[in-house]
């Protein structure tokens, strides 16, 4: 150090500070992050002003950059509620949520980096707490859960829309009721299903019963028809017709005119 010229010390120090200073003014942000910058001595967190992009920045070394992903980040909570009827219902839900990239700032400046615990949890605790109290368990269990999803889904964007934070999608992943009500359920259900069964029996045995009715008065209808219809000299004429078609046969056979009940003809074949 003693051999260094006089003149090269003051280079060699302004040098180390130029690569100090450059290190704490230098700032890159990764894919899918963006950054808040604030200034220290000239009004504190931007708000007007876009946030930081991807890539490289130069800042003053005095100032700070907060970087935020601003990705879709997933959400999974486990929360024990209440139904209509006081009973604890455990959900498993997840929520798709990010922060509004233009309005990072007002993020940082009114929640900061902790914005998860502080809005986003407890937003989907009380929409969840509000809308599973107004079923019973069985309509959790059967038919409303994809009602109490999409229910959950627009509580909890109420919540966020004005907190600067994007809420995608709230999926029910899970609902879980104690077993002794869960089991209860089933037995109902299954005595639903079987009651369903047996009047879908009754119906068709019913309607089977009516087809054979209408099939008999029909047939009946018809005999009574052909029976009214059919008068002595009906008979005769088709005794006759038939006489001539089996005289017309080639087998041996002797006609006695007017031999029959009511002057039909007897027909005496060689046997």
């Amino acid at each position: 150090m003693d051999k260094l010229p006089k003149i090269a010390l003051p280079a060699i120090f302004i040098l180390i500070f130029l690569v100090i200073l450059i290190s704490k003014s230098a700032v890159t942000i990764d894919s899918g992050q963006s950054g808040v910058l604030y200034k220290t001595f000239s009004g504190g967190v931007v708000v007007d002003e876009p946030p930081l992009g991807e890539g490289f920045h130069v800042v003053a070394p005095w100032n700070k950059v907060f970087i935020y992903e601003v990705r879709q980040q997933e959400l999974f909570e486990k929360m024990k509620v209440l139904s209509s009827n006081g009973l604890e219902i455990q959900i498993d839900a997840s929520a798709w949520y990010q922060p509004i990239r233009k309005e990072l700032g007002y993020l940082h400046q009114n929640l900061g980096e902790g914005y998860l615990d502080r809005v986003i949890k407890p937003a989907i605790r009380s929409a969840a707490r509000s809308v599973v109290g107004r079923y019973t368990p069985e309509q959790l269990y059967s038919s409303k859960r994809d009602a109490i999803q999409d229910e959950i889904f627009e509580e909890t964007k109420k919540i966020l829309d004005s907190q600067n934070v994007q809420l995608n999608e709230v999926l029910v992943r899970d609902v879980t009721l104690p077993d002794t009500i869960k089991e209860a359920i089933e037995r109902k259900l299954k005595q639903e299903q079987e009651s369903l069964e047996y009047e879908f029996r009754l119906v068709t045995a019913k309607k089977e019963a009516e087809k054979v009715t209408i099939e008999a008065q029909g047939k009946a209808d018809a005999n009574r028809i052909l029976s009214a219809s059919l008068t002595d000299k009906i008979l005769q004429d088709k005794g006759i017709d038939a006489t001539l078609k089996l005289s017309e046969s080639p087998n041996t056979k002797v006609i006695v005119v007017g031999g029959g009940d009511s002057g039909l003809p007897i027909i005496l074949g060689n046997n």
